[in-house]
C-alpha cells in the first residue's frame, strides 16, 4: 500500500478502512478490491458504481443518503429503486454468511417511498412514447421503414405495444378503445402518423400522408447517423444561416436540446467569471446567467485547455465536451450537403478544435504529440508558420528560438502534419459538363506514432468562390503505403460550368483531423475552350413497315421469322440494302440495330459473293452469341462463318472459305497489321463494327486504329471496303460520320427515346462515404422495386463485383422470408429444382436458386451459368443478380433492370471509381422485351452526389471522345513496322485519318490544346507525335536516319507490334533479359512485363496473396503483395506446382494470366535469340513447355501422363526407363507390358488413360544434312572423315527432314494439356547454336509435323577452323521431349577476309497462305495472337543471327 501514489488511501488502511471511486488511478482501485476480498479492509467507502460493476459482496451494506447528482439533468435526484436493489443484493456473502443486512439512510419524507418500494414489486413502464420522433427517424433513415403500414408493424415490436395493452390507461387510452381494436392499430397509427409530421415538418423526413409513404432526407440521416434529438435539429433548422462566424457556431452548439437539463448555480458564478476571462477567446452569447452560455464558457474552456475546481462544473465540463464534438460533426454534414464551401470549411475547423482541444489560430504544431506547450509558444511568439519551418533546416530552426537539439524534432514534426499538392487538369465533355481530374500527392512524412498504420482522410470539394457555392465534395483517404511510396493518386469527376464563364472554381482538401492542413489549387478557365454545340437527331419518320419480302430474294427472306421490318429498319434499309456508303446507325439498346448490319450482310452476298464480312465485337460473349446465331441462320444461304478470338484460332484454310469472320478488336488490329500479306484481309469488302460508341473507353483505341487503318487500305487499294458502324444514341454523331467518311446519307442518330419498347426510368440517390454500406442500403429499395414494377415479370440487378452478387442475394433471400409465400419468385416445383440443384457446383447458387433467385459472374464454372441463363430465359427463375459483363454479352429479354451502384473497384488504382456511362446506358437498354412488354423499367440507384450527373446523361446522350492518346505509341509502331508510316511527317499525316484528329478540332481543351488556329493544330499534332517516337525511340522499338526525318522499325519494334505487345514491355525485355538466366530470372522477366499490369488486385487479396506465397516454391517480395505483377508470379508457381488456389477468382485470373504468358514468353524467345544468347533462349524455351504442361523443370517427366502423382513414379524403374521416349521404344505398343506395372497403382480405366495419352505425344525422326551431306547421328568417336569443310562467309544451309513415327489420333496434333485452359497445337523450335561460344545461330518455328517436313535453317561461320554446331530440337508444349544432334563443320578459309551480310533479316515476319495446310508452318499460328505465335523471319522463314 506505501507504493500507492493516493495519500488517502495510505492514512486510511492501517485503521482498516479504504475508499473506492471512478475518479482514482486503476492500480488503486484494483489493490483496495483485492485487500477488501481478502479481508484486510473491514470498511469500504464506496460510490454506487461499485454495486453494478465489480463482485465484492459484505456482509452490511449502507446507503448513505439516496440522492445523486445528475449532469444531464443538472440537479440531484433520488436514486431510482433498481440502483437500491443492486446495492442491497451485495449483503451477504454465498460462502461465508447465512444472512446480510441493508441499511438504508434517507431523509424523513422519503422513507415512506423507499419502504414502500422495497415492499412492493412495480412493473416498468414504457417511455419509448418520449423518444418517439428520433426512434422513428432512425427506422426511416436504415431503410426498415418506407410507409405507414410498416412502422404500425414496426411499433408492434416494441415493448410499448406490450404495456399499453396490458395497461392502456397509462398511456391514455380508455378500456373501451382496447375492446374496439384489441390490437390497438389506431392508437399506433396516431403515434406514428403524429412523430411522422413533426419529422416533416423538421425537413428529417418526407411524409406523404395520403398514401403513406415516408422517405429520409440528408437532415434526418445526418440526425440519425450523429445521434441528434429532434428538438436540436429544430432548433438547427432555425438559427442556421448561410454566413456564421467562428462566435455564431459556437452559440449554436450551446443551444442545442442535448443541454436544456444543465442547471446554472449561483455557487458557480465566480468561476465561471474567472474562465470568460483566463479561457474564452470568443464573446459569450448569452452570458453566464443562462443555460447556453454556461456551455458556452465551458466549451471554450476545454478547447482552450483549461480547468475547472468545482465538482459540479468538472462533471458537466465533461458532459458537455462528450456532445459537442458530436454535435459539431453533425452541423458540418449538414452544412457539407447544402453545399456552402465558406461554413462548410468553418465547420470542420470549429469540430477540429474541439477533438484536439485548440484554436484553428493556434500553430498547428500544437496538436503534434511529441512538441512541449513551451516550444509551441516559442514558435508563435516568432510567428513561424508550418510553410516556414518546412523550408528551414533543423540546426536553423534551433537556433532561431535558443534551443538547438530541439530544432531536427521541430522540423521533423513540421514535415509529419499531413499536406496534400494538387494538381488539376480540365477537359470539357459537353457545354455544361466539364470533367475534372485531380492529382494528388501526398507532401508530408509519414509516422505510424502520429499518423497511426492505415490511412489519413480529407476532404475534397470544388467551389466557386464569387456564389458561394459548392459543385463537388468527397471524402478522400490517403493511405500509409501510398504516403510512404510518395505515389500520386487521381480523382476523377464531373462538375457543371455555365455560361458566361467565371473566373475560376477553388479545389479544397482539408484534412480530416488536423488543424492548419489545408491546401488549395485554383480551377481557371480563361484558356478553355468549350466544345462546339451538337446537331440535332435524325427525326423517325412515320413510315409503312416495310415487308420481309422487299428482300427480293426468297433465301434471304426465309431466315426472318417475323414479316415486316421495325420503324427503324424500315428508315435504313434503302441505304444499307441498296447501297455501298458507308453508315453510321445510332439507336437505342433493342431497336434491332443487328438485323439493320445483316442487310448489309446480305447486299455482300447478293453483289460480290466471294468477299469476306468482318463483324467486330468488344466481348467474347458477344462474339460467342453471334456465332452461335448465325451459324444457324447463314447456313441455309451456305455461307459459313468463323470466329477468331483470344480462345479460338482457325487455320488460314478455314478463314481463307469463310464468309463472315466474327473477331475482336484487338485480334482484328492484330491480324490486319500485316495486311499487305494477307490475302483474306484485302478480300474484306464489309466491317461492321458493334458498340462503335465504346471508342471513348478503355479499349477505344483499338477500334480507332481499325478504322483508320480500313480508310487507309481502301484509299491504297483498288476495292473499296464499307464499314457499318452501330452504337446507342450518339451526341456528337456528325464527327463520327465524318471520320467513318459518311456524307447526308448514311447517317442516322435517332434519340435515345425511339425504342420499340417506351422505358421508364427511376433515379434513386443514396447517401453515405463508404462503399459497403451504402450497398447495403440499396437492398431493401431493389427489393421493392422488384413488388412495385415487376412482380411476376423478370427481373435483372446489375452489381459491380462478383461478392456482391452473393450478398445481395443473401439479403433478398431474407426479405423474401418474411413474405407469405417465400418462394413467389421460384416457376417450378420444388422437385425439379432440387434435381438442377444437385447439378450445381457453386453452393452460393445453390441456396439461392431455391428461392428463383440467379447470379450469374465470371467465376462461375460454364455449366452452372448455362443452367442460370436457361433458367431465367425460359422465366423458371424471376430475378438475376449480375455483373456488368452480362449488359454487354447475353441477351436477357428482361421487364426489369435494377442497376444497384454504379462504381467498381479499381484494383490499380485501390478504391471505387465510376463505371463508364456507356455501360450504365447498356444495363438499362436490356429492360423492355421487344417481344414480351409494351414498356421496360429501370432503376438506377447511384451515390447521393452523382445522381445530378446520371439524371443529365440517362435522358440526353453523352458525346463520345478519344481515347487514343494514352496508347498512340503502340499504335505508330505497328504502322512503323507495316510500312504504312515512313517518315515524321508520315506519323503526322497519319493522324489526321484519326477520329482523334476530328475530336480534337471541335473539343480541344478536353485533349489538352491551347487555341483553335491552325499553327495551333499544327504545332499539338507535331508535338504528340514527336513525343511518341521519342517514347519508341527510347523503348528501342524504332531508329531515326541522319537526317531526323525517316524512321525504321527495329528488330524490338517489329517483336512489339507482331505479338502485339506493349513498348514498355519490348524495352523491359532488352534491359532485364541476359545471356545467362536462370528459370526463376525469366519467370521474374515474364511477371514483370506490363501485359499484366491489368491483372486485378481485389479488396484483401494481398492477405490471400500472402498466404499462397507460403506454399509456392520461388520466393517473392513480401512487400508487394498487392502487386499485380507479385500475384501473376504467384498464380504462375500454384499452375506449375498444382496447388489449390483460395477461390474461384483467382481460377479466372489464371485463365487470364496464361493467356497472355505464352505470347509474351515467345516474345522473350525472340529477343534472347536476336542478341544470341543460346542459354536464355533455350531456358525461355523449356519455361514455355513448363506453363503449358503445369509442371515444373525439375518434376520427372512421367507426370505429364494422366493419373501419375510423384508417389507413382517409381513403377516405371522395374522397366528400366527414366523418361518418356525411353518408355515409347521399351514398350514398342505392348498394352500389357505397361499396364503389367501400372496395375500396382491404376485401376484399368485409368491405365488405358495413360497408354491413349502416350499415343498422342509425338515421335519425332530427324534427318540432317548440310550443303547436301548426310550428318552421321551415331554416338562415337569424331573421326576427320565426319567433319563437313564449308567456307568462311558463306550461307551454310543445314537442311532438315522431320517425320513423325507415330500417326496423330482423332485429337490431331492437340497438345495433350489438361490444365492449358485453351486448345493448343503442338509446335516445335529448331535451334542451332555453338555450346563452346553459348552462342545462337539460328532459330526457326515449325507448326505440328503431321507427316513429314523438310525445313533448312542458314549460318554464317566467321572465322576459319573445325567448330561443333549443336541442333535443338525443342517442343514447345511437352517437357522432356526434346532432341539434339551434334553437326560437326570444319570451316576453311582465310581469317582475315571481310564478310557481307545480306539484308535478308531485315525483312518482314510474313505469312504465306499459298502453300495449303499439310506442313506449313505458317498455316497455324501466325493469327494465334492471344496464344502462341509463329515468328518466321525473311521469305524463307529464316531467322538468322551472327
Amino acid at each position: 500500500m506505501q507504493k500507492s501514489r493516493n495519500r488517502q488511501l495510505q492514512e486510511l488502511f492501517p485503521a482498516g478502512f479504504g475508499i473506492h471511486h471512478a475518479g482514482m488511478l486503476r492500480s488503486d482501485r484494483n489493490l483496495v478490491e483485492k485487500y477488501f476480498s481478502q479481508g484486510l479492509i473491514k470498511v469500504l467507502v464506496c460510490t454506487a458504481t461499485l454495486a453494478w460493476g465489480v463482485n465484492l459482496p459484505a456482509h452490511a451494506v449502507i446507503i448513505k443518503g439516496t440522492e445523486i447528482y445528475d449532469a444531464k439533468r443538472g440537479s440531484f435526484v433520488d436514486v431510482g429503486i433498481l440502483d437500491v436493489l443492486q446495492i442491497f443484493g451485495r449483503a451477504g456473502r454465498p460462502q461465508f454468511d447465512k444472512s446480510g443486512h441493508g441499511t438504508i439512510i434517507t431523509s424523513h419524507d422519503k422513507l415512506a417511498h423507499y419502504l414502500s418500494l422495497l415492499t412492493n414489486q412495480f412493473p416498468i413502464e414504457s417511455n419509448f412514447i418520449g423518444q418517439m420522433t428520433d426512434n422513428l427517424n432512425a427506422e426511416i433513415s436504415l431503410g426498415t421503414v418506407t410507409n405507414m403500414e410498416e412502422a404500425v408493424t414496426w411499433l408492434s415490436y416494441s415493448y410499448l405495444y406490450v404495456r399499453m395493452k396490458k395497461n392502456p390507461q397509462a398511456y391514455g387510452i380508455k378500456y373501451q378503445e382496447v375492446k374496439d381494436d384489441p390490437t390497438l392499430e389506431r392508437k399506433r397509427r396516431e403515434i406514428i402518423t403524429d412523430a411522422a409530421r413533426r419529422l416533416d415538418k423538421a425537413r428529417m423526413i418526407r411524409f406523404d400522408e395520403s398514401n403513406g409513404y415516408m422517405s429520409s432526407t440528408d437532415l434526418g440521416r445526418t440526425a440519425s447517423h450523429f445521434y441528434i434529438k429532434y428538438d436540436t435539429v429544430e432548433i438547427i433548422n432555425e438559427n442556421m444561416k448561410t454566413f456564421m462566424n467562428e462566435s455564431d457556431i459556437l452559440g449554436l452548439v450551446s443551444q442545442a436540446q442535448e443541454f436544456e437539463q444543465l442547471k446554472v448555480r449561483e455557487d458557480e458564478m465566480d468561476e465561471l467569471e474567472e474562465s470568460v476571462m483566463d479561457y474564452c477567446e470568443l464573446p459569450v452569447q448569452g452570458g453566464k446567467e443562462n443555460v447556453h452560455g454556461k456551455v458556452n464558457i465551458l466549451l471554450q474552456t476545454h478547447i482552450s485547455r483549461g480547468r475547472m475546481k468545482g465538482f459540479s462544473l468538472i462533471s458537466d465540463m465533461t458532459y458537455i465536451t462528450q456532445n459537442a464534438a458530436r454535435l459539431a460533426r453533425a452541423l458540418f454534414e449538414i452544412v457539407l450537403r447544402k453545399n456552402l464551401p465558406l461554413l462548410s470549411g468553418r465547420m470542420l475547423r470549429f469540430a477540429k478544435s474541439i477533438e484536439k482541444q485548440m484554436w484553428d489560430f493556434e500553430h498547428p504544431l500544437k496538436q503534434h504529440p511529441l512538441i512541449k506547450p513551451e516550444i509551441v509558444s516559442k514558435l508563435e511568439n516568432r510567428n513561424f508558420t508550418l510553410e516556414k519551418l518546412r523550408e528551414l533546416d533543423g540546426k536553423e530552426i534551433g537556433h532561431l528560438i535558443h534551443h538547438v537539439s530541439v530544432g531536427s524534432m521541430i522540423k521533423r514534426a513540421a514535415e509529419e502534419i499531413p499536406m496534400l499538392d494538387i494538381e488539376v487538369g480540365i477537359q470539357p465533355i459537353t457545354r455544361t459538363v466539364l470533367r475534372v481530374r485531380l492529382t494528388i500527392s501526398p507532401r508530408f512524412r509519414w509516422n505510424d506514432k502520429v499518423h497511426g498504420k492505415t490511412s489519413e482522410p480529407f476532404w475534397v470539394w470544388v467551389e466557386d468562390p464569387c456564389n458561394d457555392h459548392m459543385y463537388h465534395h468527397e471524402y478522400f483517404m490517403i493511405t500509409r503505403k501510398q504516403v510512404m511510396s510518395r505515389e500520386p493518386q487521381e480523382l476523377c469527376f464531373t462538375i457543371p460550368i455555365f455560361e458566361p464563364l467565371p473566373s475560376q472554381y477553388y479545389v479544397r482538401a482539408i484534412s480530416d483531423r488536423w488543424i492548419g492542413s489545408e491546401s488549395t489549387a485554383a480551377i481557371s478557365f480563361q484558356h478553355l475552350i468549350l466544345p462546339e454545340r451538337h446537331p440535332p437527331h435524325t427525326d423517325l419518320l412515320d413510315l409503312n413497315p416495310l415487308p420481309v419480302t422487299a428482300l427480293n430474294n426468297p433465301l434471304f427472306e426465309q431466315i426472318y421469322r417475323f414479316s415486316h421490318f421495325n420503324p427503324i429498319q424500315t428508315q435504313v434499309f434503302h441505304t444499307l440494302y441498296h447501297s455501298d456508303k458507308n453508315v453510321l446507325l445510332g439507336a437505342p439498346t433493342g431497336s434491332g440495330k443487328t438485323i439493320a448490319a445483316e442487310l448489309a450482310m446480305l447486299r455482300v452476298f447478293r453483289s460480290i459473293p466471294n468477299s469476306k464480312v468482318v463483324y467486330i465485337a468488344p466481348l467474347k460473349a458477344l462474339v460467342r452469341e453471334r456465332i452461335s446465331d448465325w451459324s444457324k441462320k447463314l447456313a441455309p444461304l451456305g455461307k459459313s462463318v468463323v470466329e477468331l478470338t483470344g480462345d479460338v484460332t482457325p487455320d488460314a484454310r478455314a478463314i481463307a472459305q469463310a464468309n463472315v469472320i466474327v473477331t475482336t478488336p484487338e485480334k482484328w488490329d492484330g491480324v490486319s497489321r500485316s495486311w499487305q500479306t494477307r490475302n483474306f484481309v484485302r478480300d474484306v469488302s464489309l466491317i461492321v463494327i458493334d458498340e462503335i460508341h465504346l471508342l471513348g473507353e478503355d479499349r477505344g483505341p483499338v477500334l480507332e486504329v481499325i478504322v483508320s487503318r480500313t480508310n487507309f487500305i481502301s484509299s491504297h487499294t483498288d476495292q473499296g471496303m464499307r464499314i457499318i458502324g452501330l452504337s446507342t444514341a450518339l451526341a456528337n454523331a456528325r464527327d463520327l460520320a465524318d471520320w467513318l467518311g459518311i456524307g447526308q446519307m448514311g447517317l442516322f442518330n435517332f434519340r435515345p427515346s425511339v425504342r420499340p419498347v417506351p422505358l421508364e426510368c427511376h433515379i434513386a440517390g443514396f447517401p453515405g462515404k463508404h462503399y459497403c454500406p451504402r450497398m447495403a442500403t440499396m437492398n431493401k429499395p431493389a427489393f421493392q422495386a422488384i413488388k412495385q414494377h415487376s412482380p411476376v415479370k423478370p427481373s435483372l440487378i446489375f452489381v459491380s463485383s462478383r461478392r456482391q452478387t452473393r450478398i445481395t442475394a443473401l439479403d433478398l433471400i431474407a426479405f423474401l422470408a418474411s413474405e407469405e409465400n417465400p418462394k413467389q419468385w421460384l416457376h417450378m416445383s420444388d422437385t425439379d429444382m432440387d434435381t438442377i440443384c444437385s447439378t450445381i457446383k457453386d453452393q452460393n447458387l445453390r441456396l439461392t436458386l431455391a428461392f428463383g433467385i440467379g447470379i450469374h459472374h465470371a467465376g462461375l464454372v460454364e455449366r452452372d451459368r448455362k443452367t442460370v441463363e436457361e433458367l431465367y430465359i425460359s422465366m423458371k427463375i424471376q430475378v438475376m443478380i449480375a455483373t456488368a459483363t452480362v449488359a454487354w454479352g447475353v441477351n436477357f429479354p428482361t421487364h426489369l433492370v435494377i442497376v444497384k451502384g454504379t462504381e467498381f473497384y479499381d484494383g490499380k488504382l485501390k478504391r471505387y471509381v465510376d463505371m463508364p456511362i456507356t455501360d450504365v446506358l447498356q444495363m438499362i437498354g436490356r429492360a423492355g422485351r421487344p417481344q414480351y412488354d409494351d414498356q421496360g423499367v429501370a432503376v438506377v440507384l447511384v451515390h447521393d452526389v452523382k445522381k445530378g450527373f446520371y439524371k443529365k446523361f440517362l435522358y440526353e446522350p453523352f458525346p463520345v471522345e478519344s481515347s487514343l492518346l494514352s496508347v498512340l505509341p503502340d499504335h505508330l509502331n505497328a504502322e512503323i513496322v507495316a510500312g504504312t508510316i515512313q517518315t515524321r511527317q508520315d506519323a503526322v499525316d497519319y493522324m489526321t485519318w484519326t477520329y482523334f484528329f476530328r475530336r480534337l478540332v471541335q473539343n480541344p481543351t478536353y485533349y489538352g490544346m491551347e487555341g483553335i488556329d491552325e499553327e495551333d493544330l499544327n504545332g499539338f499534332l507535331t508535338s504528340t507525335v514527336g513525343k511518341c517516337l521519342d517514347q519508341l525511340e527510347l523503348s528501342y522499338c524504332l531508329e531515326t536516319d541522319e537526317d531526323g526525318r525517316s524512321i525504321y522499325s527495329t528488330v524490338l519494334g517489329r517483336i512489339a507490334s507482331y505479338y502485339y505487345l506493349a513498348h514498355q514491355t519490348v524495352q523491359h525485355f532488352q534491359d532485364n533479359l541476359s545471356p545467362e538466366m536462370s528459370t526463376n530470372d525469366a519467370l521474374q522477366v515474364l511477371v514483370d512485363s506490363t501485359e499484366f499490369d491489368q491483372l486485378p488486385v481485389r479488396h484483401n487479396e494481398d492477405i490471400l496473396n500472402t498466404e499462397l506465397a507460403k506454399t509456392c516454391p520461388v520466393e517473392v517480395n513480401p512487400y508487394t503483395m498487392d502487386s499485380p505483377h507479385t500475384k501473376a508470379h504467384l498464380l504462375l508457381q500454384s499452375h506449375m506446382s498444382r496447388l489449390p488456389l483460395p477461390c474461384s477468382d483467382y481460377l479466372t485470373d489464371t485463365k487470364s494470366v496464361l493467356d497472355n504468358a505464352l505470347r509474351v514468353l515467345q516474345a522473350m524467345i525472340d529477343v534472347c535469340a536476336e542478341n544470341g544468347w543460346l542459354a536464355s533462349t533455350l531456358r525461355n524455351i523449356v519455361l514455355l513447355q513448363m506453363i503449358v504442361q503445369a509442371r515444373w523443370d525439375t518434376d520427372n517427366s512421367f507426370l505429364m501422363l494422366p493419373h501419375i502423382e510423384p508417389h507413382m513414379v517409381y513403377v516405371f524403374s522395374k522397366l528400366k526407363v527414366s523418361c518418356i521416349p525411353e518408355l515409347m521404344y521399351v514398350i514398342k505398343g505392348n498394352y500389357e507390358k505397361l499396364a503389367s506395372v501400372l496395375r500396382s497403382e491404376l485401376d484399368e480405366q485409368e491405365i488405358e488413360d495413360v497408354w491413349s495419352a502416350m499415343k498422342r505425344f509425338p515421335v519425332l525422326d530427324v534427318e540432317i544434312s548440310v550443303q547436301d551431306t548426310p550428318v552421321q547421328r551415331k554416338e562415337r568417336k569424331r573421326n576427320n572423315t565426319d567433319w563437313i569443310q564449308v567456307e568462311t562467309g558463306s550461307q551454310v544451309s543445314i537442311n532438315l527432314d522431320l517425320r513423325r513415327l507415330n500417326r496423330p489420333g482423332r485429337d490431331g496434333t492437340k497438345v495433350l494439356a489438361p490444365k492449358y485452359p485453351k486448345p493448343k497445337d503442338e509446335g516445335w523450335i529448331l535451334v542451332v547454336g555453338d555450346l563452346e561460344r553459348r552462342e545462337l545461330c539460328a532459330l526457326k518455328r515449325v507448326g505440328a509435323v503431321r507427316g513429314s517436313t523438310k525445313q533448312s535453317l542458314i549460318i554464317s561461320p566467321e572465322r576459319p577452323g573445325k567448330r561443333v554446331y549443336t541442333l535443338y530440337v525443342m517442343s514447345d508444349s511437352y517437357l522432356g521431349l526434346d532432341q539434339q544432334y551434334d553437326i560437326q563443320l570444319e570451316v576453311l578459309g582465310d581469317p582475315n577476309t571481310e564478310i557481307f551480310y545480306s539484308d535478308e533479316e531485315e525483312e518482314m515476319p510474313q505469312l504465306r497462305e499459298d502453300e495449303g495446310t499439310t506442313n506449313t508452318p505458317d498455316s497455324r499460328g501466325a493469327f494465334a495472337l492471344d496464344s502462341e505465335l509463329d515468328f518466321d523471319w525473311a521469305e524463307d522463314a529464316i531467322a538468322s543471327w551472327d
